[in-house]
């Protein structure tokens, strides 16, 4: 299972996008602003920017996840919002010596279909460790040929083994991740992600990283989710028909 977490923030994000909205309107000094902001003026502010669709002041407060328990398949999708940064952990320096591996529900909850899944995954590390042992092996040899001592061939040559045996280890290997966002980003990213139709891994944790801001940006993310949330369905016909349940689910997330 999925958890994330919120590692840090911009400190006092709704006041920070606040000034900088109020600064786009006002010949006050940025100090003076801040000075003459309240919790109160902040959130009527930030609120006011969502309704007339004033997004640019929002990138100014960003927020860094901490995210383990993903599959290696969930980088091919979270990575296509490109307004964001991203640090994972890498196949090519970490040896994946008896990998953890994310197991999809509809796989866990069929008996048949998890035994063989996890055979499945077994056997890929068998294949993984025996690919690693050939391969450093060939490398330790060329090392010591080269005149590094045993100590430095060993090391170099397990790095050179595990960059190319690494792409036998499968989609659902487990990795860990720090991703950094702006405001204006995770509303996008919400809209797309928290949305029925999306795969059910990001899904889950986009649900946990609403979740998370909401906690220390309320009125930044009152209107955050997918778009049935605020209006009609963006998905037309492959809409999933759920809007009324979607919204109370939100609705309930945002209290």
């Amino acid at each position: 299972m999925a958890k994330v977490y919120l590692l840090a923030h911009t400190p006092s994000p709704e006041h920070t996008v606040a000034s900088a909205a109020k600064l786009c309107y006002s010949s006050s000094t940025i100090s003076d602003l801040r000075d003459k902001l309240t919790d109160e003026s902040a959130a009527k502010f930030v609120e006011m920017l969502s309704e007339i669709g004033h997004e640019s002041p929002i990138e100014h407060a960003s927020f860094t996840f901490g995210i383990e328990g993903v599959s290696r398949s969930l980088l091919a999708q979270i990575t296509r919002h490109r307004m964001a940064s991203f640090s994972v952990k890498s196949q090519r320096y970490v040896r994946e010596g008896a990998f953890e591996y994310v197991t999809p529900p509809e796989i866990a909850e069929d008996p048949e279909a998890k035994k063989l899944y996890d055979e499945i995954m077994a056997e890929d590390q068998k294949r993984y460790d025996a690919l690693t042992d050939i391969l450093k092996a060939k490398h330790i040899k060329m090392f010591l040929t080269e005149g590094k001592d045993q100590k430095t061939a060993e090391r170099m040559a397990e790095k050179k083994a595990i960059e190319d045996a690494r792409f036998v280890l499968p989609n659902a290997c487990e990795t860990q991740m720090i991703m950094t966002m702006n405001a204006r980003s995770l509303h996008n990213f919400f809209k797309h992600r928290c949305c029925n139709r999306a795969q059910w891994e990001i899904k889950d944790i986009a649900d946990q990283m609403l979740a998370l801001v909401l906690q220390v940006a309320p009125d930044l993310f009152k209107n955050a989710g997918p778009s049935c949330v605020r209006g009609g369905c963006s998905e037309g016909k492959m809409t999933c028909g759920k809007a009324k349940e979607i919204k109370e689910f939100y609705k309930g997330l945002k209290k």
